[in-house]
Formats: C-alpha cells, sequence, structure tokens
C-alpha cells in the first residue's frame, strides 16, 4: 500500500480533469495514461497544444486525487510525467502508481 503525506510538499504535480470530476487520458498503444505536469503552467502549455485537453483544467495532485486516479479501472491506472509540454504527450516518461506515488513523496 502507497502512504502519503496529508499535507502537500514542494514536490506538487497537476493532472488535467474536467468541472465532472473526469481526468483527461490518452490512448497510448491501447491503454489509457495520464499526463502529469510539474507545474501548472506546464499543464496549461500541453493543454494550448492538444484539442482533447480543451475542457479540463490543471488540478494539483493531493492525496485525495491520487486515490481517486489509482483506484479507478480496479487500481490499474497509467500515468506519464510530461518533462517538456511542447513536445507529443505521447513521449513523456511512463510511471505506474508506485513511481507516481514515489514522485510525489520525494520529488524525483
Amino acid at each position: 500500500m502507497i502512504e502519503l503525506r496529508e499535507t502537500m510538499s514542494t514536490n506538487t504535480l497537476f493532472a488535467m480533469r474536467r468541472a465532472n470530476g473526469d481526468w483527461f487520458a490518452f490512448d497510448d498503444l491501447g491503454s489509457f495514461r495520464v499526463p502529469v505536469f510539474r507545474s501548472r503552467g506546464e499543464a496549461m502549455v500541453a493543454r494550448s497544444r492538444e484539442t482533447g485537453m480543451e475542457c479540463f483544467r490543471p488540478v494539483a495532485l493531493d492525496v485525495a486525487a491520487f486515490t481517486d486516479l489509482t483506484t479507478t479501472d480496479e487500481g490499474r491506472a497509467c500515468f506519464s510525467l510530461i518533462a517538456d509540454p511542447l513536445m507529443k504527450l505521447s513521449r513523456g516518461r511512463p510511471l505506474d502508481r508506485e513511481q507516481l506515488g514515489h514522485l510525489m513523496r520525494n520529488g524525483g
């Protein structure tokens, strides 16, 4: 089980969410991958380049968001750390649930 601190750290990450609660994910060879960004600004740059994100806004990944994302689809959510928001989303670094939790806790 992954434990995250209840407080936000300086390692805040962002994902894109719609007002109705849906998370943005892209198709990565048959599985869906949620892009994760290191800042709200990077998320907005990627949003401006990806028409499918137009209804989504950056949301900080806190404990509640992490739990929501990692308990969908029977806990098999996939993620992608987007290092350069000007590149295609599919070029991000793939992350699994444990790697995302580690990144949120430790920033690296």
